[in-house]
C-alpha cells in the first residue's frame, strides 16, 4: 500500500497535467474560430476548454481526436451569416448532403454550462424561401449549404447538457455515426421572424448511431422534434415538450435504392406534442423501379418501436404510418415499399387533433403488410364529430383499441 504522501503527490501531478484553456474573444466582428480550434488542439485531450465570452465564428470548427475533455460553454457562440463563405467551407456529411458548422468528434466528451449556440439562420431561411435550392430530399445542396450548428460525429461516450441552440439554418443537432451519446436539458428555439419558414429545422437527427438518449428538453421549431434516420438503434427519448413540430418521427427511410435502412429498439415516452403537424410518425419511401433512385426503392426494416404516455394538443396527424412517403400513390401501388414495419406499439396516446384531416386521428397506411402494430389506452378527440381511424394492410387490427376503416383513396 502506497504512503499517503505518494498518493497525494500522484493526484496533484494528475491534476496539474490536466490542461485548461479559456478562450478569449477578439471582438470587433473578428473571427474567433481559429482561437477556439487552437484551444481544442491544446486542451482537447485530458483537458478543459472554456467558452465564456461572446464569440463570432466565421470559420469551420473541426474538433476531432478529442479524448476526455470538458467543454464549458457558458457564453454565446454565434456563426456568421455569410452564405457564400459557409457553403464551400462547412463540413460535408454523407447523409442528404447535410453540412455542419461544428464537427465534434472523439471520446469521453462532456459539454455543459448554460450557454448558447446561435446559427444566425434568418438569412438562410429567407434565401431558401426564394431559391428552393434544397439538394436531395430536403438536404442542403453543395452550392447552398445550410449548416448544422453542432454535429456529434464519429464519437463515443458523449454528454451534451444545459445549453441553448437557436436560429439553426437546418437541423439543430446531428448524431452521426456515433454511440453512447446523451443530450439532456437542451433548449431549442428555431423560429423565423419573417414570412420565410424555418425549413428542415429538426431538433435532432440520428444517423448510423447506437445508444442515444435525449431527455428533459424543450423544443420550439417547424419540423421534426426528433427524427430517427437510417440505422438508428437503441434510442431513448423522454420528457420532451415540443411545439410547432412535425412530430417524433421514424424516418424517412428507404430513400436510396440499393441501400438498407434499419431503425430498431426505440422508446419514446412522456412527451408533450403541441400545435404540430404530426405526433407519433413512421415515414418510409415507397418502392422505385430505378436501381439508382434517390426518391425511394431502398430496403430494410423498422422494428420494436414504442410511443408511450404521449400527450397531443392540436396535432394534424396524431398517429401516422406512411409507407408511401414522398412517393406518388400510383408508383407506390405498383412498387410497394421494401422497408418492412413490425412490432410498433402505441401506449396511452391521448389528446386532440387539429381537424386538419377532418375527423381522422389515426392513419396507418402500409403499402405492404405491417405486422404486430398494437395500441392500448388511446384517447384521441377530433374537434368536430366522432374520431375516425384509418388502417390499410395492418395484420393485427385486433390488437388496436379502436375500430379501423379502410381509406377512401
Amino acid at each position: 500500500m502506497l504512503p499517503i504522501a505518494l498518493v497525494l503527490a500522484s493526484l496533484a501531478a494528475t491534476a496539474a497535467a490536466r490542461l485548461s484553456c479559456k478562450v478569449p474573444s477578439l471582438g470587433g466582428g473578428r473571427d474567433d474560430g481559429p482561437a477556439i480550434s487552437a484551444a481544442f488542439e491544446r486542451c482537447g485531450r485530458n483537458g478543459k476548454v472554456t467558452l465564456d465570452k461572446y464569440y463570432l465564428v466565421d470559420s469551420l470548427l473541426l474538433t476531432t481526436g478529442l479524448d476526455n475533455v470538458d467543454i464549458e460553454l457558458s457564453g454565446f457562440l454565434q456563426y456568421s451569416p455569410d452564405i457564400a463563405k459557409w457553403s464551400p467551407q462547412s463540413y460535408f456529411l454523407e447523409y442528404q448532403n447535410a453540412t455542419t458548422f461544428w464537427f465534434l468528434s472523439g471520446q469521453n466528451i462532456h459539454m455543459y454550462g448554460g450557454g448558447t449556440i446561435d446559427g444566425n439562420g434568418q438569412v438562410w431561411w429567407d434565401t431558401f424561401n426564394n431559391s428552393h435550392n434544397a439538394g436531395t430530399a430536403g438536404g442542403s445542396s453543395r452550392t447552398f449549404a445550410r449548416p448544422i450548428p453542432l454535429t456529434v460525429g464519429n464519437a463515443s461516450d458523449v454528454v451534451i447538457e444545459d445549453i441553448w441552440i437557436i436560429g439553426s439554418p437546418f437541423w439543430n443537432n446531428f448524431v452521426y455515426q456515433s454511440q453512447n451519446v446523451t443530450y439532456k436539458n437542451i433548449s431549442i428555439n428555431t423560429v423565423s421572424y419573417s414570412s420565410s419558414p424555418t425549413a428542415n429545422s429538426d431538433g435532432w437527427d440520428i444517423y448510423r448511431s447506437d445508444h442515444v438518449t435525449i431527455t428533459d428538453s424543450w423544443i420550439n421549431n417547424d419540423d421534426d422534434c426528433v427524427s430517427f434516420k437510417p440505422n438508428s438503434t437503441n434510442i431513448r427519448v423522454s420528457n420532451l415538450w415540443c411545439n410547432g413540430s412535425h412530430g417524433v418521427s421514424v424516418g424517412s427511410l428507404g430513400q436510396y435504392a440499393g441501400e438498407t435502412d434499419i431503425v430498431a429498439n426505440v422508446s419514446v415516452y412522456n412527451v408533450s406534442m403541441n400545435n404540430a403537424q404530426n405526433g407519433a410518425r413512421i415515414k418510409v419511401f415507397g418502392g422505385n423501379p430505378s436501381p439508382t433512385s434517390t426518391v425511394g426503392g431502398g430496403d430494410g426494416f423498422v422494428k420494436n418501436i414504442t410511443w408511450s404516455d404521449y400527450t397531443l394538443e392540436n396535432v394534424d396527424n396524431p398517429i401516422i404510418i406512411d409507407q408511401c412517403y414522398s412517393t406518388p400513390l400510383d408508383v407506390c401501388a405498383q412498387f410497394p415499399s421494401k422497408v418492412a414495419i413490425s412490432d410498433v406499439h402505441f401506449l396511452n396516446v391521448t389528446g386532440t387533433s387539429s381537424g386538419h384531416n377532418g375527423d381522422i386521428v389515426v392513419s396507418l397506411k402500409c403499402s405492404e403488410q405491417c405486422n404486430n402494430i398494437t395500441a392500448t389506452g388511446t384517447h384521441l378527440a377530433a374537434p368536430d364529430g366522432a374520431a375516425a381511424y384509418i388502417c390499410q394492410n395492418i395484420t393485427s387490427v385486433q390488437e388496436l383499441d379502436f375500430d379501423c376503416t379502410s381509406p377512401t383513396s
